[in-house]
This record gives C-alpha cells, sequence and structure tokens, in this order.
C-alpha cells in the first residue's frame, strides 16, 4: 500500500467513498434511526442521499451476517455499526502494532488469532489481506517517527549530548548510535560500510536540523569510530569499559577455571584411590595379619595421602587465583568511576588511574602464575592499551565540570558545593539505576540521598540560596553528572534485541528497520511513562497507538464463503 496518503477514518476520502465499510455502516446506522411504519425505504434512501438498490443490498447483506454469524444478534449487529467498526480497528490496530511489529510472533500467528477468536467473520483473516495491513503499519510508523523528529526538533533547546556508536552486523552492517541519557536512538541504519567516512554522512544526516552538539562519544576502540570523533566531531573518545572487560574475562576466567575443574577432578580421583587402597590394607590385615603385603599396602596408603595433600594445595591456589582473577576484573567495573563508590567521595584521576592499574597488574601476575597461553596475555595487553583512554576520560570529566560552572557563572564556593557533594549525589543515584543486584541498588540509592541531604543542609550553602537558585543548580548538577558516560551497553542491548528479531524474520527491509526504530523511540516507555523521544527532545511526542489508529485503514471484510457444489 502506499505510505503517502492516510487519513482518519472518519475523513478520508477512502473510508467516506460510496464503497467504504465505514460510509455503509453509516448509512445503516442512519436507516435505523429514520426506519419507522410512517417511511418507506425509498423515502428513507433518498434522505440519507443513497441509491434505493443500493440501501436495499446492504440491508440484505447485513440480514444474511446476522443470521448466518455464529455470534449472537446483538453481537453480529454491534460489529456492523460504526461503533463497532472503531472497536474493531482498535483491535487490529493494536494486535499488528503489538505482535507482529514489537514482538515479531508472525502474519500467520495473527491470523490464528482472528479465528480463534471468531473475529474471523468480522475481518478478513487471510494471510494477503493482513500481510497488507502489516506493510501499511510500518508504512505509517515511517511517516509517524519523520513528522515527529521534525515538529519536536523546532521546539528543541539547543544541547550537548554524549553518544554511543556501534555497528552490528545483519544481511549487511548497521550502524548504531544513541544517546545514552534519555536512550533515544538518533542514528540506526543499513550502509555497505562502516569507515569514518560513512559514520560522518550518516551522523551529518541525522544532526542536520537538530541544535545538537556531540561533545563525547563511547564506543570500542575501533580506528574508524576514534577518527570520526575526534576528527570529524571534535569531540572527546571515551573508551567503552564493556569490551576492556570483555578482553580480560576472555583471557582469564575459561583457562583459570578449567586448571580449578581438572585439580578438582585430581582431588576427587586421589581420594577414591586413598579408599580403594584402605579398603584393600583392611582386607589383607583381617585375612592375613603376618603378610608382608599388609605393610606394602600400609606404604602405598601413606603415598597417596601425601598426594591428596598437594592435590588439595594445587585446588586451594586454583581457587585462589581465579577468585583474584575475578575480583580484579570486578575491580575494574567499580574503580572506573570520578568517585568512590563506597563512600560516595571525590577520586582524583591519578588515583582512579592507580587503582585500575593494580588491577592490571593483578591479571598480568595470576597469567604469569598460572602459566596461561600466549594468546590470553596478548588479550590482557589489548586491554591494558585502554588505560591511558580511560584515565583521560576521567580527567575530561572534571574538566567538562569545571569549564560548565565557569561558564553557568558560578560562585567559587557554590563551584565547591557541587563537585564535591551535589554532582556526586546525582552520580550516584544513576549509579543506582544500573548496579547489577538489587541489594547493591539499594546501597547506593542511600548514599545518594546521604550524600543529597549533606548537600542539602540548612547550615551550609543550601540555607543562603532561593528556591530558583537551588532548582536551577540542581538542574545543572543533573548535567554535570551524565557527563561521564563509560560504556556503550545502551548499543550492545539494541544490537542484542536486533539479532534476535533478525534470527525470528530472517530478514530486514529498510522500512521495517526504520519501524522497529520509531518503535524504540516513541512507544516503549520507563516506569515514569516517558518515551525516549520524550526525555530527548524534552517534549512529549503525540501518542502513537492514537495515530495510528486514525491513519490506519479500516478492516477488510472477510470474504463471502463459497457454498460447496
Amino acid at each position: 500500500m502506499d505510505a503517502t496518503v492516510h487519513c482518519t477514518a472518519f475523513s478520508c476520502p477512502q473510508e467516506r467513498s460510496p464503497h467504504s465499510r465505514r460510509f455503509e455502516a453509516e448509512k445503516l446506522d442512519q436507516f435505523a434511526k429514520l426506519d419507522s411504519p410512517w417511511n418507506s425505504r425509498r423515502q428513507i434512501a433518498r434522505q440519507i442521499d443513497v441509491s434505493d438498490r443500493t440501501l436495499y443490498r446492504w440491508i440484505e447483506r447485513s440480514r444474511n451476517a446476522v443470521q448466518a454469524s455464529s455470534w449472537p444478534g446483538d453481537v453480529a449487529r454491534l460489529f456492523q455499526s460504526p461503533d463497532g467498526l472503531d472497536f474493531l480497528h482498535g483491535l487490529v490496530t493494536a494486535a499488528h502494532l503489538v505482535f507482529v511489529q514489537a514482538n515479531d510472533c508472525g502474519i500467520r500467528s495473527l491470523c490464528w488469532f482472528l479465528e480463534l477468536s471468531g473475529l474471523d467473520e468480522f475481518v478478513s483473516p487471510s494471510f494477503g489481506a493482513q500481510q497488507a495491513v502489516a506493510e501499511e503499519v510500518e508504512s505509517l510508523l515511517v511517516t509517524f517517527g519523520q513528522e515527529e523528529d521534525q515538529r519536536l526538533a523546532a521546539s528543541m533547546p539547543a544541547r550537548e549530548i554524549s553518544l554511543c556508536e556501534d555497528e552490528t552486523f545483519h544481511h549487511q552492517i548497521c550502524l548504531v548510535g544513541i544517546e545514552p541519557v534519555s536512550n533515544f536512538l538518533l542514528l540506526e541504519q543499513y550502509e555497505p560500510q562502516r569507515d569514518a567516512t560513512t559514520w560522518n554522512r550518516c551522523l551529518d544526516e541525522r544532526l542536520s536540523g537538530l541544535p545538537i552538539t556531540v561533545f563525547q562519544v563511547t564506543s570500542d576502540q575501533s580506528k574508524a569510530l576514534i577518527a570520526h570523533t575526534q576528527s570529524h566531531l571534535g569531540a572527546h573518545h571515551s573508551p567503552d569499559l564493556f569490551h576492556v572487560q570483555q578482553d580480560t574475562v576472555r583471557a582469564t576466567s575459561l583457562a583459570l577455571s578449567s586448571q580449578t575443574e581438572a585439580a578438582i577432578e585430581e582431588l576427587d580421583k586421589t581420594r577414591q584411590k586413598i579408599a580403594d587402597l584402605r579398603a584393600q590394607h583392611d582386607a589383607c590385615r583381617e585375612q592375613c595379619p603376618q603378610d608382608p603385603l599388609v605393610e606394602e599396602l600400609g606404604r602405598h596408603v601413606q603415598q597417596a595421602e601425601a598426594e591428596e595433600a598437594a592435590a588439595v594445595e594445587r585446588v586451594t591456589v586454583c581457587q585462589a587465583r581465579q577468585g583474584r582473577a575475578k575480583a580484579a576484573r570486578q575491580g575494574l567495573g567499580q574503580d572506573y568511576h570520578p568517585l568512590d563508590l563506597a563512600t560516595g567521595q571525590v577520586v582524583s584521576a591519578d588515583e582512579s588511574a592507580k587503582r585500575l592499574t593494580g588491577h592490571f597488574d593483578t591479571l598480568d601476575q595470576v597469567a604469569v602464575e598460572a602459566g596461561l597461553s600466549a594468546h590470553a596475555r596478548e588479550k590482557l595487553a589489548k586491554a591494558r592499551r585502554v588505560l591511558g583512554a580511560m584515565q583521560t576520560t576521567l580527567v575530561f570529566f572534571w574538566t567538562m565540570i569545571a569549564t560548565r560552572l565557569e561558564a553557568w557563572k558560578v560562585s567559587p564556593s557554590a563551584q565547591l558545593w557541587m563537585r564535591e557533594q551535589l554532582i556526586p549525589g546525582y552520580y550516584l543515584q544513576r549509579a543506582a539505576e544500573k548496579a547489577g543486584t538489587a541489594q547493591e541498588r539499594q546501597r547506593l540509592r542511600a548514599l545518594s540521598e546521604e550524600v543529597l541531604a549533606r548537600a542539602r543542609s540548612p547550615d551550609g550553602l543550601w540555607g543562603t540560596l532561593s528556591p530558583e537558585v537551588r532548582t536551577g543548580l540542581e538542574r545543572r548538577a543533573q548535567q554535570c553528572a551524565d557527563f561521564f558516560q563509560r560504556s556503550s551497553s545502551c548499543v550492545e542491548g539494541r544490537n542484542g534485541q536486533l539479532s534476535l528479531k533478525h534470527h525470528a524474520l530472517h530478514y530486514f527491509t529498510t522500512r521495517k528497520l526504520r519501524a522497529l526504530t520509531v518503535l524504540h523511540n516513541y512507544l516503549l516507555q520507563r516506569e515514569d511513562g516517558s518515551t525516549a523521544a520524550q526525555r530527548f527532545y524534552g517534549t512529549a511526542p503525540r501518542d502513537l497507538f492514537s495515530w495510528l489508529r486514525e491513519h490506519l485503514s479500516l478492516p477488510a471484510r472477510p470474504r463471502r464463503k463459497r457454498r460447496a457444489r
């Protein structure tokens, strides 16, 4: 279907034409209201501006449908009325949006749903009919996204943003870029290349008309992405912590786990050997105490016990190495922050780098002790090479804060208060949202509340500020807390979702990919009810489902079943 011509069910010429389902339902509804013993059908037909034969045909078709329906007569008549058509329209629209577009259940499953629910008497359940609806829905989603992006961008205030970028691969390369604070998909499109030139062109086209400046990009260490960030955007490149941890896990986790399992297996064999030798020793001693074999078996038992002690020591050493490596890997994530998550105190970039270096040293030491392969050590070296960029990102974070506070003309005393209390309090809030366990989330929330309570103490600077100034400083503190972006996990998560959808559908058209982008930005909501588009543009967009329901064509009437000859 052509996606360029769509209107509401109440105003679209296609729906108001004499051949449309809605036009027929409205005229039959008018006829029912005017029908009386004092008015003939011919008179009513003239009053509602319909030919006699057409009105008779509609009445006969409606009557036959009610008589042949498996539903009660009132229900069958309802679904032939304008209100019933509106209900069917909303139901089919929601089914396509949720089942076919958002969750990839497939058109055949939707057809099956229509048949099982008995709605196939009022809505065409054929694959061809529903495939046409699916194509129309996709085209409308793309149109809605384009219209809303243009409308919301016109009133959007100027902003500086971070961007998370990465590529994923289906039948071809897909470039993905997300603004991490709002989780808004700014870029998601297929391209034949993933070089810096392609990234530059695609992002320039997307940012055209938007009052946005990208000051930071978080991604892996791809040369194309680094060149695109630093040379073209003139922005800071923040290394992705995920890939650093991934390299350390690949280098140490499986190898150390295998060594521990092998040591435990050897210990089990040794203990089984001891049990067998002791049983032989006891049996021999009972049967023939004077036999020299008893003494020899005793020596074998003692030797096996010594082997057991050595095996226990090996298991202990392997488990300890595995624990040290795990703690070091986790420490990279815990200490790659501009403040100490245990106390909420600000940590300098040098101190953070010192802690991170210690974790890398521990991993290197474990690799030497465990005799890991050259490939594993290369992985650790690759991860360690990102250490300098991580330290630079920490310096960049505090430099950005200092620059913004100066630009906002915040007094020196207020700057110190914001850096040491207000900004850390909001940063802890954001860290709590991303914590891996409920216990850690609760702890960080409690610590955030404690730090913010100190910042808002009436005995301090807070007590000297007016309510308007407080609100402004808190809003700016939240902006500063969002400056530090250490991971492109939002992009990795999106890539994972696309991979699952591609696995289910086997193929994405460009239109399908654009429709999925619109669903992500304008349909999915957080707990507070906000969409990614609302958080990104700062203005609530129109409701996607309501707009789609207004513009989607009415459901097609099922084809009349042929009689068997």
